[in-house]
């Protein structure tokens, strides 16, 4: 095997950025689902694929509040016309301007935006946890938190072909980044100056009995 640089494993610094990256989204998965289905527009969701669709958790155009659908050219100036009646076969069999109760009007539902992004938040603030137990080095936690939100910025682009162009998106996904770094980091350095300091009162132990058995001061054990 190739000597390692001293304080350098990349394969176990690969295996902290995939068991993070996919914590953050596991914990997304459990968070979303039942928060859409409780609080977002029920005709709205089901058109884009229902609460435990991938594209909540990787598609940027969620959490911004923009439409993922693509109306059929021709039909009118939203496209969104396209999908209301019945078709089959690439033709449209029947449907009206009037709307039924199952029927979706083509708008984008705002508050669906709201709810991915207070989830996001939520997960960051999971990674303080996960970066602590996993990462432990107050030095690394940066690193980390900017991989995961590099390494989903690839994966939205590529899942949405496009890039974020969302204001709130990034403030969203930077303010996650900025809360794990904060609270991770204050986390480790506590645990690294407590595991410090207790070693340095073991030491100073140590010392004492060393210079007291020299000193002669120790008492045997079991005189009197």
């Amino acid at each position: 095997m190739p000597p390692r640089i001293q304080g350098w494993d990349p394969l176990l610094i690969i295996s902290q950025i995939v068991c993070i990256q996919s914590l953050h989204y596991l914990t997304l998965s459990f968070l979303i689902p039942p928060l859409l289905a409780m609080f977002a527009e029920p005709h709205a969701l089901a058109h884009q694929g229902g609460a435990g669709s991938v594209g909540m958790i990787m598609d940027w155009r969620e959490m911004a509040g923009r439409a993922t659908i693509t109306g059929v050219e021709g039909d009118d100036s939203r496209g969104w016309s396209a999908f209301r009646g019945v078709w089959s076969g690439g033709k449209r069999l029947g449907g009206g301007s009037v709307l039924q109760g199952w029927e979706w009007e083509g708008g984008t539902d705002p508050s669906r935006g709201w709810i991915i992004g207070l989830c996001w938040l939520l997960a960051s603030g999971a990674d303080v946890l996960y970066i602590y137990q996993i990462v432990r080095k107050p030095t690394h936690v940066l690193d980390f938190a900017l991989t995961l939100l590099l390494n989903h910025l690839i994966l939205t682009t590529y899942y949405s072909s496009s890039l974020p162009s969302s204001l709130f998106f990034w403030l969203v996904v930077f303010g996650g980044s900025a809360i794990t770094v904060v609270f991770a980091e204050q986390l480790c350095v506590r645990r690294e100056m407590k595991e410090g300091l207790g070693a340095d009162y073991t030491q100073l132990q140590d010392v004492q009995r060393n210079q007291d058995a020299e000193e002669g001061r120790v008492i045997p054990q079991g005189s009197s």
